[in-house]
């Protein structure tokens, strides 16, 4: 049997996960449990219609129905190696993925229907991460590297030409538009500590939102009514600012849009695959995540 030893040296070997589905309430400020999965689901999409979540696992995006819980796989073609940068669009119709092609295992932004189909190229060039698509269906955001930099990008859905929004140095990640389209929030690390940071959806205007001393902040997603930022948090030290690795004792944090009445509400075991993408619920009262735990491990031993 592995030890706990093993898994803190080795943090990407997650074939013993056992992942823990999870909704947080913010009327009632608790964490119910939709489903305990024996393997790896990552970063869980709300549906338009709030009656399914949309999930990575094994490669593949499965729905997962809230209302029976029947898990279902999006059929996908060729695109079998899909991680955990997804999102739907903003009509929920069509799912935008990012899938790491055989010719070269760099990952590349495709759509394809919701139902499933067969997937249309967007970005040709790798690797390319998404975490966005704009409320009027017409742009997608996402990280890409280039030349040896992580930088922001958008480009139309539909494909053309893609056009760069940050050259700070260092890694510039998780971009994600407001519901109003006007804004892209994403993380930084150009100030040292990874930070949440915020810009118009041009580029101009960036600005820094957390300013945290003793935290790396990634990924922050904002509700649908434009008032909420939730995002995943690691304490200094436990990660290098650029890394969001699994298997660590990480937070999910919570403040207004203006970033004021910043807090911590979940505490947990977790980190890549627990929130990438956004996962708000329609009404803006709930969002979804992943807990991991590993099995024969008890988590206060990593």
């Amino acid at each position: 049997m592995r030890t706990a030893e093993f898994y803190r040296k080795n943090p990407w070997f997650r074939e013993d996960d056992v992942s823990f589905l999870m909704i947080y309430d913010l009327e009632t400020g608790e964490s119910a449990c939709a489903a305990q999965i024996d393997g790896l689901i990552e970063a869980p999409n709300w549906s338009k219609d709030g009656d399914a979540l949309y999930y990575n696992r094994g490669g593949r995006i499965c729905r997962f129905d809230l209302t029976d819980g029947h898990e279902t796989v999006v059929p996908s073609d060729y695109a079998d190696n899909c991680n955990n940068d997804h999102v739907l669009s903003p009509d929920g119709l069509s799912i935008a993925v990012s899938h790491g092609t055989r010719e070269d295992g760099r990952s590349r932004v495709y759509t394809l229907p919701l139902t499933g189909g067969v997937p249309r190229l967007v970005t040709p060039l790798g690797p390319s991460y998404l975490h966005g698509w704009s409320p009027d269906g017409k742009t997608l955001v996402y990280c890409a590297e280039r030349g040896g930099e992580y930088d922001i990008y958008t480009i139309p859905a539909e494909g053309g030409v893609e056009r760069r929004l940050t050259d700070a140095p260092g890694l510039n990640d998780g971009p994600e538009y407001s519901p109003d389209g006007a804004w892209i929030w994403f993380n930084s690390v150009r100030s040292g500590l990874m930070q949440v940071w915020k810009m118009r959806a041009d580029g101009g205007e960036q600005t820094q939102m957390t300013f945290d001393e003793e935290r790396n902040s990634w990924f922050p997603h904002i509700s649908p009514d434009g008032q909420k930022v939730v995002f995943l948090a690691y304490k200094k030290g436990d990660v290098n600012p650029g890394e969001h690795v699994p298997h660590r004792h990480v937070e999910l944090r919570l403040m207004n849009s203006d970033g004021t009445d910043l807090h911590t509400i979940v505490p947990l075991f977790g980190g890549q695959g627990t929130i990438n993408v956004n996962s708000w619920s329609p009404d803006s009262r709930r969002f979804a995540y992943v807990r991991y735990e590993i099995r024969g491990i008890q988590n206060e031993e990593l």
